[in-house]
């Protein structure tokens, strides 16, 4: 008689045969035992490996927790290639036409061991020190906790894949063989040149990571520039580079909640932050924002996007993924749409004047971020220990593909404190886009 390991192995070589068959995969699967489906797959390529309990897990409990929990733990290793290879060679067929092509008969008569099998009950409870899904309250904003289990990870760990001036969001390529270094550059430009900064001018950076565009702002254009952010490690090396680079006269940055600020400034940024306000803030964000900002002041706000839903209570479902990136990576974010943005800007005083979509340009970015991080993959297991390591790796491959097929957006919206009479803008943006 089988035991009940042989009727695991059974069931489930049986079932990735039939779905590599089915599907036509261009990538197999590499059983506990180091048997290849199909048995003539070379040993260098594309495949799936999978532990002994791993589909007992996800049978038990299928979804894209088990799933993650799964990968972080090397449960389930993609191995011969990247994740981008993986997605690159991903099943071209949709999710209802893979559903008639299956054998339910097949699945459900081998699905019964695999049930009974090994496998822990739950899904693993070791990722408990990289998972912030509880049940947190999210309606007073930002919160700092929130915000340190994403950024406080390390500064040298964010070392390992940015650029050198340490700037963690959207890249601007003039060029799409532009290297990181020169698109984060060009990003720091273009955001002074569409606030139309000039010597003088007081600037507050709402969210300023570790100051790279407030240095730039002050050492090109001749501002004053206070950046704000709530988490401690950037707050450290942000006031270590103004140092460094002598601007204590003209920059400084505080541990502090946006809210909380006073004065008025002549422009305002707000880049890769509002990500963190939450859905349910976003009157108080706009309104501080308003409230610091000088009339016809500037605006800039660049922040991801979701694709509009018909309504807000259709907008507010999550899928599964998001849920995932929310619950291991970035804990209390969200993020609108870009007509609510629009919406929410003019409801609270503010003329729009420009809107522009940067999408392709996230892509790139978070893709060669990836593939920096890929390249010191033991070096940074030495940092944050494995299972971290790939929760990060997953993340950045994820969003990378997300923006790379349009589920997921950025924009860049400028806007001005609204008044009577003229805007005080330039009739064209030739400026902006000139070599």
């Amino acid at each position: 008689m089988a035991s009940s390991g042989d009727r695991v192995f059974s069931a489930a070589h049986a079932i990735l045969t039939h779905i590599h068959q089915v599907l036509d995969l261009e990538f197999g699967f590499e059983l506990w035992d180091g048997s290849r489906i199909p048995a003539n797959a070379p040993d260098n390529g594309l495949r799936i490996a999978l532990s002994e309990t791993a589909l007992t897990k996800l049978v038990r409990r299928p979804g894209i927790k088990t799933l993650v929990d799964l990968y972080s733990l090397s449960e389930i290793d993609p191995r011969g290639g990247s994740i981008f290879e993986f997605a690159e060679r991903r099943p071209r067929v949709k999710g209802r036409e893979i559903r008639k092509r299956l054998n339910k008969s097949l699945l459900l008569k081998n699905a019964f061991p695999i049930l009974k099998g090994s496998g822990a009950g739950n899904t693993p409870d070791s990722a408990e020190d990289v998972d912030a899904g509880r049940a947190a309250d999210r309606s007073s904003g930002s919160k700092k906790d929130d915000i340190a289990f994403h950024y406080d990870v390390s500064n040298d760990f964010y070392r390992l894949f940015l650029d050198p001036k340490m700037v963690y969001t959207c890249a601007y390529f003039t060029d799409w063989g532009n290297d990181l270094a020169t698109a984060q550059t060009d990003k720091l430009d273009m955001i002074c040149r569409k606030l139309r900064l000039k010597p003088g001018d007081r600037m507050l950076d709402i969210g300023c990571g570790w100051g790279a565009l407030i240095c730039h702002a002050a050492e090109n254009y001749g501002v004053t520039a206070v950046g704000v952010t709530l988490a401690e490690e950037q707050l450290k090396l942000a006031r270590e580079t103004i140092e460094a680079r002598g601007l204590q006269d003209k920059v400084s940055v505080e541990l502090i909640d946006y809210r909380k600020m006073d004065g008025k400034f002549d422009k305002i940024s707000s880049i890769g932050m509002f990500e963190a306000v939450g859905l349910d803030n976003y009157d108080d964000y706009f309104k501080s924002v308003h409230k610091l900002l000088r009339p016809r002041g500037l605006y800039l706000h660049h922040a991801i996007t979701r694709r509009g839903k018909k309504d807000l209570k259709a907008f507010r479902r999550k899928k599964p993924e998001y849920q995932a990136l929310v619950r291991y990576i970035f804990p209390g974010g969200e993020v609108d749409h870009i007509g609510w943005t629009l919406t929410n800007l003019e409801a609270h005083g503010f003329e729009v004047h420009d809107v522009e979509a940067w999408r392709e340009h996230y892509a790139r970015t978070t893709r060669l971020w990836a593939e920096n991080l890929m390249q010191v993959k033991e070096e940074a297991i030495a940092q944050v220990g494995e299972q971290k390591y790939r929760l990060w790796l997953a993340y950045l491959c994820g969003v990378s593909l997300g923006f790379d097929r349009g589920t997921i957006g950025i924009f860049q919206t400028v806007a001005s404190k609204r008044t009577k009479g003229p805007s005080g803008m330039p009739p064209s943006r030739e400026d902006l886009y000139r070599s």
